[in-house]
């Protein structure tokens, strides 16, 4: 994802703490009161920006969604000149970034995705399908070893691993940036190398 150089909006720091605080007590176990108190505002304040805490849910988890898809496919509409390869180590790349930079948003995701409305849930996973999809076609032409369905379970045991970084331990117990981003990257490039190795074995 893009770094962004302007200052976050108001709206954006409420889904900023929603999102910590969510991944942290539980969605059920912070209220609105507590998200305006992080942000500096009463908690009546919020409604000025989001109806509720299912308001809140749901533009983080549909958001973050949205923001994959369309930062891979703008990593696709700037590759002029690159091969396949380097395309999906940009891919790769924009994940980790999101990985590294967005751990509430996983763990958010994996406890409170089924709290969605339906419309809202069933948005979630049209994104993601398109996100897949959208991998699946660049590593097959990679590694043209991996028949399509192959590829599509790759794709997603790789989502898996990069996706691991709430598990990892703390922020400031991890090594540095650089180094774990370049190890995930490195195991996400030999996940799919090994996949390719067992379907042709």
């Amino acid at each position: 994802m893009a770094t962004r150089t302007d200052a976050p909006t108001r709206r954006e720091q409420i889904l900023k703490e929603a999102a910590r605080l969510f991944a942290d007590r539980g969605f059920h176990g912070v209220g609105v009161d507590e998200i305006g108190a992080a942000v500096g505002i009463s908690g009546p304040g919020l409604y000025r920006h989001f109806p509720g805490k299912d308001a809140m849910l749901a533009e983080l988890l549909v958001g973050i969604s949205g923001r994959l898809l369309t930062g891979a496919k703008r990593r696709l509409a700037e590759a002029d000149g690159e091969t396949s390869s380097q395309i999906l180590d940009s891919l790769i790349e924009g994940h980790i970034d999101f990985a590294l930079d967005d751990r509430p948003l996983i763990t958010l995701h994996d406890r409170e995705l089924d709290r969605l409305r339906d419309s809202d849930r069933k948005l979630v996973r049209q994104l993601q399908r398109q996100y897949v999809e959208l991998w699946v076609q660049v590593v097959r032409e990679v590694y043209p070893g991996l028949a399509e369905p192959t590829a599509r379970s790759a794709v997603h045991s790789v989502f898996g691993l990069l996706n691991s970084t709430p598990h990892l331990g703390r922020a400031g117990t991890l090594p540095g940036r650089g180094t774990t981003a370049a190890l995930l990257h490195r195991m996400a490039r030999g996940a799919f190398a090994a996949a390719e190795a067992e379907s042709r074995a």
